[in-house]
């Protein structure tokens, strides 16, 4: 049988350098590929790409996610284990689908998730078509998930064997044709065990810390970079409670999420968190403790997995951030690919803008963008 090509996008970290090994020793062809995302604009990049956009590793740009730190780790670990290795360039589709949306989002009123963004249109669709122009048959990644197939012949994502370190949460907008083309060779590790498979062959990622940050803001300021992107000061507004009373001044919507408590410099004599924000208005509410829960949400541009499209109310476990461990609810479909979501107990901070996903027996059913 002849051997199937993966393309492997290696970041220079722990996890996808062990995907690239794995699938070596399970008969693959492994290429590595580092995404270029986002980099300074003084580097001409363009130079540095022929045949499919595509050079060896012989660039010299700036650091940040997939900069020049990523790509020299990553570079490393592909000479280690004998397999080709690339940087492909992704800066435009990333500006357009993942810093526009944030910037968007954020106007909105909305909390934008940019690594499911990322994930959706660059690691898959954009990476998934240049490896198939190559002639590769997959693409993998180290994502701690596992891709199944179903009985009813529809493809998954299942949660990974690491409970602490699962990201499907992250995947759940994933196509059926980029589950069918993708492999996930860490799903069935654990974080330990990960490290001590680079440790045992001695790669120099096997301690790399983990980069909790978003790779495009790795100062946290989320509104200084708005700012910088869109030459444009943040508009002062007016803080409301639910009955429309002025409370006080805020500093920009986008400085805000459902759920805040801290940074509202608000002097009172009890604490407010933030219930609402209305980009109508320029204003944002706020409210109680108990303000920042419900038991209801709905839920926008529905991705399915398990099934084609839901036709009639079902109970599945819904997940509302990354962090949430999750909780029973009833998901009822209501037209225009949106849905309806009631918990059995009410929930905290339920954000329009972050993904509510669902999922029967630790699989994903379905997701979307929770609505304001």
């Amino acid at each position: 049988m002849e051997k199937k090509t993966v393309v492997v996008g290696m970041s220079g970290g722990v996890d996808s350098s062990v995907a690239a090994y794995l699938l070596k020793e399970q008969g693959y062809n492994v290429i590595g590929v580092t995404m270029q995302l986002w980099q300074g604009e003084s580097v001409d990049t363009q130079s540095l790409f022929t045949q499919h956009n595509m050079t060896l590793d012989t660039s010299e740009y700036e650091s940040g996610c997939c900069g020049l730190s990523a790509s020299e780790d990553a570079r490393r670990v592909a000479a280690m284990l004998d397999i080709p290795y690339y940087v492909m360039n992704f800066r435009e589709q990333f500006k357009e689908k993942v810093i526009d949306y944030f910037i968007k989002e954020y106007k909105k009123g909305n909390t934008p998730n940019p690594c499911i963004a990322c994930n959706r249109y660059l690691k898959w669709e954009a990476m998934l078509n240049r490896a198939v122009e190559i002639g590769a048959d997959y693409i993998a990644t180290g994502h701690y998930a596992r891709i199944i197939k179903l009985s009813n012949g529809r493809y998954s994502i299942r949660k990974s064997a690491a409970a602490k370190k699962d990201q499907t949460y992250v995947l759940f907008n994933l196509s059926q044709y980029q589950l069918q083309h993708t492999l996930m060779p860490v799903g069935d590790y654990n974080k330990e065990e990960v490290r001590n498979i680079a440790k045992k062959l001695g790669l120099d990622v096997a301690d790399k810390s983990e980069s909790q940050d978003i790779c495009f803001i790795p100062d946290h300021d989320y509104v200084g970079f708005i700012e910088r992107q869109t030459g444009k000061k943040c508009e002062q507004g007016n803080f409301m409670d639910s009955e429309g009373n002025i409370l006080g001044i805020h500093k920009g919507i986008e400085n805000y999420t459902i759920g805040q408590r801290r940074g509202l410099n608000l002097p009172a004599d009890k604490p407010y968190y933030v219930s609402k924000i209305v980009p109508e208005t320029n204003s944002v509410v706020l409210g109680d403790y108990d303000s920042v829960f419900t038991d209801t949400i709905y839920v926008r541009d529905v991705n399915y997995m398990a099934v084609e499209k839901l036709t009639e109310q079902r109970k599945l476990i819904g997940k509302i951030r990354y962090s949430h461990q999750g909780a029973e609810c009833i998901v009822t479909p209501i037209g225009d690919n949106r849905l309806k979501c009631e918990f059995a107990e009410k929930q905290r901070a339920a954000t329009p803008g972050q993904a509510a996903v669902f999922y029967e027996d630790n699989f994903i059913y379905c997701g979307g963008w929770i609505e304001a």
